[in-house]
């Protein structure tokens, strides 16, 4: 039986127990309360084992490189995005309880950063296509435990992914307001030359819709062949051929059913490197602490895929 002072002592050493509980939670559960690490490289062991290849190196490679802070630059946006888009496609059941948050804290930040700047909005919504497909199958599979955590976290993700794709599918893009230069003041040769400096076919068809003039440059057949030239091998176009009805090659229509057999090349402004001979992996800008006497001979730059293929045992 406890005493009066017993009791006082009790009650308030559990009540610092819950304090303390509570803190840890809230750390945990914060998107914001991201783990800070100065630099900003993780060492990837050549070796597959599944001490290093495991789980929680996945997770901890998104905390190390900073992904959050990542998808503010625009020159990595498109990378972290395709990443994550890839992982939604094969890796999801990879995740530990760690990186799953780590996923959708930095995915929920991609959304807001699109709802407020507009930024690239086609592109999310394939991640979340994605995404929600993967999910659907996925949950059908509960009794089979393909998913790391509750079932009931995961049909909440869902719920989420599912409202967010409504956000953006009523997203209205701001009308700009500008008195200076447009792109309908510029001449015929620079409005060609900035659409043959895509490298996205959907990227071409967007622009074409803002002005007729676009719209008919961006409809030039010698503009789709060598976006065609750019991402596929001849001996593609053999397998694939798409004559029009004056008995051209439609080069437009070659684009698309090209892009479904075959993979395009992929472009991005940054991207992770890859040290061979620090076995880092690195944002090239951050740099890491090579030991190579001639460090930029060791670098290799990392693709999304190339970066999940990284971490699989």
């Amino acid at each position: 039986i406890l005493t009066g002072e017993d009791e006082e002592i009790y009650s308030t050493e559990d009540c610092e127990f819950a304090a303390k509980k509570r803190k840890k939670d809230h750390f945990r559960n914060n998107t914001d309360s991201q783990c800070f690490y100065r630099e900003k490289w993780i060492y990837v062991h050549k070796e597959s084992t599944r001490e290093r290849h495991g789980y929680c190196t996945l997770g901890e490679a998104f905390n190390r490189l900073d992904f959050s802070s990542a998808i503010q630059d625009i020159r990595r946006f498109n990378y972290v995005v395709k990443l994550l888009q890839l992982i939604a496609k094969s890796q999801l059941t990879s995740l530990s309880g760690a990186a799953q948050k780590n996923y959708f804290n930095i995915l929920d930040k991609i959304v807001r950063k699109v709802m407020e700047d507009q930024y690239n909005p086609r592109l999310i919504k394939d991640l979340l296509q994605d995404l929600s497909s993967t999910l659907c199958i996925l949950i059908r599979g509960v009794g089979k435990s393909v998913l790391v955590g509750n079932i009931n976290i995961w049909i909440c993700r869902l719920e989420t992914i599912l409202l967010w794709q409504q956000q953006l599918k009523n997203l209205q893009m701001n009308k700009q307001v500008n008195n200076g230069l447009t792109l309908s003041d510029l001449p015929l040769h620079m409005l060609n030359n900035i659409l043959y400096r895509f490298s996205d076919g959907w990227d071409i068809i967007t622009l074409g819709q803002v002005t007729p003039t676009l719209y008919m440059l961006s409809e030039d057949r010698q503009l789709w062949k060598k976006l065609c030239q750019y991402h596929f091998a001849e001996k593609q176009f053999c397998r694939h051929l798409i004559p029009s009805e004056k008995g051209h090659i439609d080069w437009k229509l070659m684009y698309f059913a090209l892009q479904k057999y075959y993979p395009i090349k992929e472009q991005y402004g940054d991207t992770l490197h890859f040290c061979r001979h620090c076995s880092i992996l690195f944002w090239k800008d951050t740099g890491h602490p090579c030991t190579a006497s001639d460090p930029n001979t060791c670098l290799m730059p990392v693709s999304p895929q190339h970066f999940i293929d990284l971490f699989k045992f």
